[in-house]
């Protein structure tokens, strides 16, 4: 089964947590152990596993991936101007590949899932499939 999530995003750049919405999914889906894979549906947003403990590191990264990938490059010819969003999304990947186990993702003591918008704000959605 494809599961659609939609997601509202209120930031240019932004890290959102989904970790809790794939795994509440996950439970009603009653799977205890398995592999998912989880895919945004869009060129300038992405998924990505990292620190979910320290705010600062959704700061930092936004601001350093801002600093790598100018939104306003001169040479930059894309006609709608946001070739740094597709830049980002091209860093850190459209999709995340992950283990389930007794109806939880398998994740380190500080990671979680995160949507990552870098064009917004949109609305968004990305899909989950259990394997």
């Amino acid at each position: 089964m494809l599961k659609t999530f939609h997601i509202s995003t209120n930031q240019h750049d932004q890290m959102i947590d989904v970790t809790s919405q794939v795994e509440n999914w996950i439970r009603e889906q009653g799977i205890e152990e398995g592999v998912i894979v989880v895919s945004s549906m869009h060129t300038t947003a992405g998924l990505t596993v990292n620190e979910n403990a320290d705010p600062d590191v959704k700061t930092d990264m936004l601001r350093r991936f801002r600093e790598v990938y100018p939104w306003d490059h001169p040479e930059d010819r894309h006609a709608e101007g946001n070739t740094a969003s597709h830049m980002k999304t091209s860093t850190i990947g459209h999709a995340q590949t992950l283990i389930v186990d007794d109806g939880r993702l398998v994740l380190g003591t500080w990671q979680g899932l995160y949507f990552c918008e870098f064009d917004g704000p949109r609305e968004r959605k990305f899909v989950a499939k259990l394997l």
